[in-house]
């Protein structure tokens, strides 16, 4: 059946284009685009598509909200304040989970509204998932006129994997499992988030958007993946706690605790004995801003309605030999995968298949365009 409708697609012509409002002709475009893709081969369209459509300029307010989404579900992670059958320990749930994150597969899945477009320079992806918390100041220093106290929150968050088109191999999140921090044994459980790939030989393009300490300074971590584990772009640690505990310390210390305080106040300025009324804060955590490769990921972001919305923005290519290149030539995509935090740094949801994003040729936008 659908090869019968490869001929109907192809007599769209520009009289029948002009009959729609034109605020509706880049979504109507993408549409045809997809469908001829889908006829060429005379195949079931596949769901593991996410569709970049050309512009002439960065995508605007109205170009994504007329964008085509793509639903991706991820799994497994915990939700923020809701307790989740608290008389099941975690060394429980941790063994039970079928996926390759920390956390247990009973929380119900979530759904990420994934957009995108791309100009001759540069790729644009929107993600929007539900959110009803916002934990954006991971364990922010307050002071209460006497002490300093951290809340002891985590932050939200998500990481995207690409695949380079060259490693034709089978791709999923299973290739990324946290497997040296595994420990399942009690007093011993931990999950330090220590993520390294299966094998010798391969990488992976590696992107982390961090509520508040990427959000922050509007970046995602650009890093990169394999056997040995994660690495930035420009080496280096880009964080550091703010805690007077965590400079020079020797041995096991209880950062963030009763007897820790922060260096330094919002402002970046150094915490001595001068007045500081209640209420005055101070980040639990210091961010340099990155540059070079590790800077090539920009984000936008904002939470409003029980909802986060991110926007990246990275060059199609970097010239940075860890780094993917987004070319329409690549008419397969590129393989990626997706995970979500939610006041958390290692307990997280992840998508299970391998999803990937396809760039629409130019002329899938510039045909029926008329001017």
């Amino acid at each position: 059946m659908i090869c019968k409708i490869s001929s109907a697609v192809k007599e769209t012509s520009e009289q029948d284009l002009r009959r729609f409002p034109r605020f509706l002709m880049p979504l109507i475009l993408l549409g045809i685009a997809v469908m001829m893709l889908i006829v060429v081969g005379c195949r079931d369209p596949e769901g593991n598509r996410l569709y970049a459509l050309h512009l002439a300029k960065a995508p605007t307010a109205a170009d994504w909200e007329r964008a085509l989404p793509h639903p991706i579900i991820v799994r497994g992670g915990r939700v923020h304040k809701i307790d989740v059958f608290p008389d099941i320990d975690k060394d429980t749930v941790h063994t039970s989970t079928p996926s390759c994150h920390h956390g247990g597969a009973i929380p119900r899945p979530l759904t990420v509204d994934v957009r995108a477009f791309y100009t001759d320079s540069d790729l644009y992806l929107r993600l929007r998932w539900r959110d009803l918390t916002r934990d954006d100041a991971m364990q922010q220093w307050r002071f209460d006129g006497s002490r300093w106290t951290s809340n002891g929150l985590k932050e939200d968050g998500f990481g995207l994997m690409w695949q380079p088109p060259t490693d034709q191999r089978p791709f999923s999140c299973t290739l990324a499992c946290h497997i040296e921090d595994f420990g399942v044994a009690g007093a011993t459980f931990h999950a330090t988030n220590k993520m390294k790939l299966e094998k010798a030989g391969r990488w992976l393009d590696l992107w982390n958007w961090k509520a508040d300490r990427t959000g922050r300074l509007g970046f995602a971590d650009d890093r990169w993946l394999d056997l040995k584990g994660m690495h930035g772009d420009l080496p280096g640690d880009l964080m550091r706690p703010n805690s007077r505990l965590a400079s020079g310390q020797t041995g096991t210390v209880d950062l963030f605790g009763d007897k820790d305080a922060p260096v330094y106040d919002d402002q970046g300025r150094i915490i001595g004995k001068e007045f500081r009324p209640a209420g005055s804060l101070a980040p639990g955590w210091m961010v340099e801003r990155p540059i070079g490769h590790r800077a090539d990921v920009r984000a936008t972001a904002s939470w409003k309605n029980d909802h986060w919305t991110v926007i990246l923005r990275r060059p199609l290519v970097t010239g940075d030999p860890h780094d993917v290149e987004f070319s329409p030539a690549l008419t397969d995509g590129i393989a990626f995968g997706l995970s979500v935090m939610d006041n958390t740094l290692d307990e997280h949801y992840a998508s299970r298949g391998s999803e990937r994003l396809i760039l629409l040729p130019p002329s899938a936008a510039e045909a029926g365009n008329p001017e």
